[in-house]
């Protein structure tokens, strides 16, 4: 089966949970936004269906459309080996992607803590404060529980010592984390050397360590979730 990711063509955004685990999985699919134009998309979002998705990203396979990246992840980790087989497994899996979508949201609030339809220009002093609020309460809280979860595994993963794609949306936390907040991520990272060490680990595997260098990759930059705003990374 030859998948459909539908996302914003000029950003990584949430679609690169999905890209993550495509490519890991040595799936083929095509990135239709990108090769096709933001009207490809749109038309998708538009057409006639009684199970319609809310927003991108969205996945078809097949017959099926399948929204939220969570549920896409879900989706692609039973039939690609990137979650455990037994059903408690794929539940623990899929929580603890619930939980890096609730710390995704997090992230995109501290440089649009006022909503997205204002631009940060407008927002730069409720952004600074809830920055620190996230640094200082939040970041410990999420990484530190994943940083746990991880030590507890007994293996180099999350799970174990076969990767998930849960591994895959982490390392992709840490490295939007260290483009975003490069000073605060080089003090806190002494507090997570797990993470730190899944990150490097999950960037050398071959699939992912081409994709990383392929053209396929987009770079972060200001218009994604992470962005590097000098003022918020004092």
């Amino acid at each position: 089966m030859r998948y459909e990711l539908y996302y914003w063509p000029m950003i990584q955004g949430r679609g690169e949970y999905v890209r993550l685990a495509l490519e890991e999985a040595g799936a083929a699919y095509r990135d239709v936004a990108r090769e096709e134009g933001i009207a490809a998309m749109t038309t998708m979002l538009q057409a006639d269906s009684d199970t319609p998705p809310f927003a991108p990203p969205f996945l078809k396979a097949g017959r099926r459309v399948i929204g939220q990246t969570a549920n896409i992840l879900l989706f692609l980790g039973n039939r690609h080996g990137l979650a455990p087989k037994a059903e408690a497994g794929q539940l623990w899996v899929h929580q603890l992607q619930l939980t890096v979508t609730d710390f995704v949201v997090e992230i995109h609030d501290t440089h649009h803590p006022l909503g997205p339809t204002l631009y940060y220009e407008d927002q730069r002093a409720p952004a600074k404060k809830r920055t620190a609020e996230f640094w200082n309460e939040r970041v410990p809280k999420f990484l530190g529980y994943f940083e746990q979860i991880l030590a507890n595994s007994g293996g180099a993963y999350v799970t174990g010592r076969r990767l998930t794609y849960v591994d895959l949306s982490l390392f992709q936390i840490i490295a939007g984390l260290r483009y975003a907040f490069p000073n605060r991520m080089a003090a806190f990272e002494r507090s997570i050397p797990g993470l730190v060490a899944l990150h490097d680990r999950v960037a050398a595997r071959p699939n992912i360590s081409a994709y990383l260098a392929s053209e396929r990759r987009i770079a972060f930059n200001e218009d994604g979730i992470f962005r590097h705003y000098k003022a918020l990374d004092a």
